[in-house]
């Protein structure tokens, strides 16, 4: 049988035999909103938990915090009718007096061309703004139970109405994206994202969990503290449609859309698998070795223990990260990394290596990539081609190997069926 899955900007193919058992785990489909505007309106008429705009006091200034073109939302459309909505709602309303701020947490911060990728070229005369986590001036809001300090971009924090435009999907130790986290990950400080980032090995923290999940609950408090007035999240399916869109009051909003997201990404497995292939899902998602390993951790999930994942990330723009790629470099093997990073605590850059770490010393791991090998090997990965590696593991495994084909690797999670979960 040929299959075919996404890779960059492109497609490749594949051959499994007519004999094989294979499952294709493929995100489910919702129906697709088929007006953006209308759903918007319906949105902002009734927000959860939070009255509508034209019911608050005028503000003096608006910021609306955006993601950066890792994040796939339809910027380009949603912010002309939020801006319409906004300006509507409060005349007297300069747009001078409103700014876009992009951010990426620790990303690199955007540059004109990926601004013009992302943004609209009509934003109705508001300024723009970028983040840069280490360099941004950012304004305190104190800090949370858990000991984060809520450390914000000071020209999101300045606006008297605080809104975050942004995406729920599936998130391997977030439980799920959306609300909050595009203002307090994506215009946070380093030291807010590393210290929130350093609950990921808390029980609770991981995909598809959102009400009891330490990161998810301590992002939500840190947007409390921050004083963030307004959500608008979309839910897309694997081919970018909007399959839902929800607005309000941040905590809830993202609890209410994650049900949505939960609906199309999270996936029930009988038996775990002897080879998984797993595409990311292509661009953006395998942009780079950084972004792609959501779709390893994802993959592992329903890879037995011994198994053998073959993950699809073109990374056009390579590693992605420089702290990771120099701290994982230090190491000979990943279970010499993992020793090194539970003994001397959580870094961001080095806790990708050790999220990569924690899949390779389980499963059998091969990557194919646009990424030389030295490369990879540096980063204890193993470059293999598509149709040569999947021959080699059949051959090995015999006709009863059970394989499991995942389209989106990076947003669809796994579960047993016998977990009781849904």
């Amino acid at each position: 049988m040929e299959m075919t899955l996404k890779y960059g900007s492109g497609h490749v193919r594949f051959l499994l035999p007519d004999t094989a058992g294979v499952d294709v785990l493929n995100a489910r489909s919702v129906p697709v909103v088929s007006d953006l505007g209308k759903a918007l309106r319906t949105a902002l008429d009734a927000p959860i938990a939070h009255p509508p705009l034209e019911s608050m006091p005028a503000p003096k200034s608006v910021a609306i915090a955006v993601p950066d073109e890792t994040r796939p939302t339809p910027l380009k459309r949603i912010l002309p009718l939020l801006l319409d909505r906004i300006f509507a709602a409060y005349p007297a309303l300069a747009p001078s007096a409103v700014t876009i701020v992009v951010g990426g947490g620790l990303h690199p911060e955007p540059d004109a061309a990926q601004l013009g990728r992302i943004l609209p070229e009509d934003l109705r005369g508001c300024a723009v703004a970028t983040h840069d986590a280490e360099r941004s001036p950012v304004t305190s809001f104190g800090v949370t139970s858990r000991g984060t300090p809520v450390l914000i971009n000071s020209v999101f924090s300045g606006a008297q109405l605080k809104i975050v435009v942004g995406q729920i999907d599936p998130h391997q130790f977030v439980g799920f994206t959306g609300g909050a986290k595009g203002a307090v990950i994506g215009l946070g400080a380093k030291a807010l994202i590393q210290h929130n980032h350093g609950l990921m090995d808390l029980p609770g923290a991981q995909v598809g969990e959102a009400q009891t999940n330490p990161v998810r609950l301590d992002l939500n408090e840190a947007g409390e503290l921050a004083g963030i007035d307004l959500a608008v999240n979309v839910v897309l399916n694997p081919a970018k449609e909007v399959v839902g869109l929800v607005a309000g009051r941040p905590a809830e909003t993202m609890f209410q859309g994650a049900k949505i997201a939960a609906q199309v990404y999270g996936l029930a497995f009988d038996e775990p698998y002897d080879i998984v292939v797993a595409s990311c899902g292509g661009t953006p998602k395998d942009i780079c070795l950084y972004q792609a390993q959501k779709g390893l951790n994802m993959a592992s999930l329903c890879a037995r223990e011994g198994g053998k994942i073959l993950l699809l990330a073109e990374c056009a723009q390579g590693v992605g990260d420089d702290v990771y790629l120099d701290y994982v470099r230090r190491f000979s093997t990943p279970c010499e990394q993992l020793k090194e990073f539970k003994e001397a605590g959580f870094r961001m850059g080095a806790h990708k290596s050790f999220l990569f770490s924690r899949t390779l010393t389980r499963n059998e791991v091969v990557i194919k990539s646009e990424l030389d090998a030295e490369t990879l090997a540096q980063c204890h990965l193993v470059k293999g081609e598509l149709q040569e590696t999947l021959d080699r593991w059949l051959a090995s495994l015999g006709p009863a190997a059970r394989i499991a084909v995942l389209p989106s690797a990076n947003t669809t999670y796994f579960y047993r069926a016998d977990s009781g979960r849904s």
